[in-house]
């Protein structure tokens, strides 16, 4: 039977080719390795910049619902306020080095939440414990520390120029399978509403994502970080060609402030806004508009200070147009409290812009990068601009520099400098001279005097 099944098998084979062709075999051409599309070459690059990450850690669970019961508790004589249970847990999931000089890794805030120890595993077996450097729920990012030993560092590209349908792909660690790689596309930008974080601005791919990929890389063709994969839509928990990420620009903005200063301390404006439709934006005369309808200013708040009124459309961010409304809150979800802000606002037709500056809920203005240029006579001051645009308020004072030696004190607020006004650190830098002395107008709890300093 075999043999027959091999003649038949040769029969076919003859049967079906040419007249004339039996005797030779036609040659396979011959493709060199550099004409086979790959991704290869550009994931060598990638891997050794994507980590796993082991966490443990404990978590406090809710009692158990019996506990809820009166009789229940009468009759095993129960507190009936039963203290919160606790259980250790073991999670997994990817990170990626931006900073290999200073062993900077980032990941997402859900990965090594509630963690007790962190563990990155690098693409070559070494482990190390990890330091949290910082971590924002809003966002779901999270910077951790490794010891900064022969690390490669991931090249950073931009997600402002990501496209639908452009390829993207997808390395990290999901289930557990140390640096996979998947592939796909952009499936759509800006993907607000979904509810998986305080502040959203997700791209969507159909690369597949699952549990384990979560801070992981997605990188473009050229092998530049675009996003940190965070999360997946499907009814089983795992890929349905529904992912996201979080675009890089808006993740190395949180991680530049965790770095600097271990948290995020937003600001905020004040205001209460909703989407401007085609709707309303005739009702307010502003046909073809896009942005932000403001309908409540709230009472103290920075945009009440500033002029801002419910009716008022804000159309522009620093100069950027706003497309959404939900862009407004986003863009300034990623600003630090004591960020001086400019507003483009269309009121009854008319365009305007107003300055403000941002601060916490409670009223403060947190820090900033706002200091005078170095060696100047005004080094060793830590300054904002004042909450109604009249001059800069001093913040801090170090205290060996010579505006400490000439009394000025944190809360002053610098109204001139070499009498000329001042507003902006820009109108500081403007009026000081670095190698002469300088003449201040300083105003302390309602009275103002001269202050020479150098």
């Amino acid at each position: 039977m075999k043999a027959f099944a091999l003649i038949l098998a040769t029969f076919i084979v003859i049967a079906g080719t040419p007249a004339g062709a039996q005797t030779s075999a036609r040659p396979k051409p011959a493709i060199a390795d550099n004409e086979l599309p790959s991704l290869a070459p550009m994931l060598k690059q990638v891997i050794p910049a994507v980590t796993s990450i082991a966490v443990q850690g404990t978590m406090q669970t809710g009692a158990n619902p019996l506990f809820s019961d009166p009789f229940f508790r009468q009759f095993f004589d129960l507190p009936e306020d039963p203290p919160p249970t606790q259980r250790q847990f073991a999670a997994a999931g990817s990170g990626v080095i931006i900073d290999a000089a200073e062993g900077h890794l980032l990941t997402n805030n859900h990965v090594i939440q509630n963690a007790d120890s962190i563990t990155v595993g690098l693409f070559d077996g070494r482990q190390f414990p990890a330091e949290l450097v910082g971590a924002d729920p809003e966002t779901d990012v999270a910077v951790l520390k490794i010891p900064p030993t022969d690390l490669t560092e991931i090249a950073i590209g931009t997600s402002a120029d990501l496209e639908v349908g452009d390829y993207v792909v997808a390395v990290g660690n999901p289930f557990g399978l140390q640096q996979t790689v998947t592939s796909g596309i952009v499936s759509a930008l800006g993907r607000t509403g979904l509810g998986i974080e305080g502040y959203e601005d997700f791209i969507q791919i159909d690369a597949s994502i699952n549990p384990g990929n979560s801070g992981g890389a997605l990188v473009d063709l050229n092998g530049e970080l675009v996003g940190i994969n965070t999360a997946i839509v499907g009814p089983t928990g795992a890929n349905v060609g529904i992912g996201f990420a979080i675009p890089i620009d808006m993740a190395l903005d949180v991680a530049a402030q965790l770095i600097e200063h271990g948290d995020m301390k937003r600001g905020r404006i004040g205001v209460q806004f909703q989407e401007l439709t085609p709707e309303l934006a005739k009702a307010f005369e502003a046909e073809g508009r896009t942005g932000a309808l403001i309908s409540e200013v709230v009472d103290g708040s920075p945009a009440d200070r500033a002029g801002l009124r419910s009716g008022d459309i804000v159309l522009s961010l620093d100069g950027e147009p706003l497309e959404r409304s939900s862009e407004l809150r986003t863009r300034v979800g990623l600003m630090r409290a004591g960020t001086l802000i400019e507003l483009g606002i269309l009121r009854d037709g008319e365009e305007l812009s107003v300055s403000l500056l941002l601060e916490t809920p409670d009223g403060e203005i947190g820090t900033g990068p706002t200091h005078p240029p170095a060696n100047a006579p005004l080094e060793g001051l830590d300054l904002a601009p004042s909450p109604d645009g009249r001059g800069l308020v001093i913040r801090s004072v170090a205290p060996d520099s010579p505006a400490a030696a000439a009394g000025l004190a944190a809360g002053d607020v610098i109204v001139s400098v070499n009498r000329k006004d001042v507003a902006t650190l820009d109108d500081l830098r403007s009026a000081v001279d670095a190698d002469g002395a300088v003449l201040l107008f300083v105003e302390r709890q309602g009275s103002g005097r001269f202050v020479l300093i150098g």
